[in-house]
């Protein structure tokens, strides 16, 4: 508790200091001895595999700046992460939205595992429906002339305090956005220190191919993500489009719609893995839930080791979907997805 507390303390002050070394015009940036008054820094990279999580993982957090996230990654101990994009795109200023995606978010998760709502479910999911809307073209305006330095200062910020950035997902790189958005979304990323940026496959074909183009003159690598609708071949139209494109590989999902083997997909397509997310979900047979580790179908050791022996360098991001059970909070059940994943990888 003293070590949370303390380095919640120093992240406060060193947020202070960014920000107001963001303002002066002098070339040294950031106070190293601060920064090295955290204490330990988070290393999740564990035999070589490197354990991420995405900060959707948090979204039951009542604070969602880039600030209390970093917390939460810390708190966490986690070394590297695919960032969403609300967190840093608030830091740069951009305008709030005011719907509660804690209310919505299980919504949408029941109306995409084809689930059946309510008349008032589908009468909220409508109103959020309206409301992200007008949400997206507001946010859209601020993009073309956001303060791009901002995103540079979370980069260093996370940096500092041994967070390492490799994914970037704000929802600006959908089929309505236009160019100028996408490459926003691109050199966000670049300046954050991701390699990567991801989305939603869009199943659009010239998008993906848009896409795969864009990334590859801001040499950045185009993640897409599915869910129940991946399959072995889910990919295979965007990967021959374009170098940059490439898989952001759900492997819970990928068990739950009953494919074949995972482990045979990986080994396929490893190359062209950019960042895999890692969860446990039953089988269709078994009834697809989304259950606390190890108590599913999915073969986390089996995927875990493989990426051990065989040396894949792609990261593999914990996400958080299972219910969080009463007494606990989204940072205590990430940290022990990541003492699962230590305990498997080291046995």
């Amino acid at each position: 508790m003293e070590t949370n507390q303390t380095r919640r303390r120093f992240l406060g002050a060193t947020t202070a200091l960014l920000s107001g070394l963001a303002l002066s015009k002098s070339p040294v940036f950031g106070a190293p001895a601060l920064i090295r008054a955290l204490g330990d820094k988070p290393n999740s990279l564990i035999d070589g595999v490197q354990i991420g999580v995405i900060t959707y993982s948090f979204r039951e957090m009542p604070d969602q700046t880039a600030e209390a996230t970093l917390q939460y990654v810390l708190d966490s101990g986690v070394s590297a992460i695919e960032l969403m994009g609300d967190p840093a795109e608030t830091f740069a200023g951009a305008p709030k939205s005011k719907i509660d995606m804690r209310a919505v978010g299980p919504l949408m998760r029941k109306r995409r595992e084809n689930q059946t709502l309510t008349d008032e479910e589908q009468k909220t999911l409508a109103e959020f429906e309206t409301q992200r809307k007008a949400y997206q073209q507001e946010l859209a305006k601020w993009r073309l002339s956001a303060p791009m330095n901002k995103f540079e200062q979370v980069r260093k910020m996370y940096n500092q305090a041994g967070v390492q950035i490799y994914g970037f997902k704000p929802s600006t790189f959908g089929l309505q956005s236009s160019d100028a958005e996408i490459d926003y979304g691109m050199r966000a990323a670049k300046l954050l220190g991701a390699n990567q940026v991801t989305l939603e496959h869009p199943a659009n074909d010239a998008h993906t191919l848009k896409l795969g183009q864009m990334a590859q003159k801001h040499g950045l690598k185009v993640g897409y993500h599915g869910h129940e609708q991946q399959t072995p071949t889910f990919w295979d139209t965007a990967l021959a489009q374009s170098p940059a494109n490439a898989l952001n590989f759900d492997l819970g999902h990928y068990v739950a719609a009953g494919n074949p083997d995972p482990l045979v997909l990986i080994k396929q397509k490893h190359d062209r893995i950019a960042s895999m997310h890692i969860k446990d979900r039953q089988t269709a047979e078994h009834g697809k839930g989304n259950l606390p580790w190890g108590q599913g179908d999915t073969p986390l050791a089996q995927v875990l080791k493989l990426m051990r022996d065989q040396k894949y360098k792609f990261p593999a991001t914990v996400e958080l979907e299972y219910q969080i059970p009463a007494g606990s909070n989204s940072v205590a059940e990430v940290k022990k997805c990541v003492d699962f994943c230590r305990n498997r990888l080291m046995s």
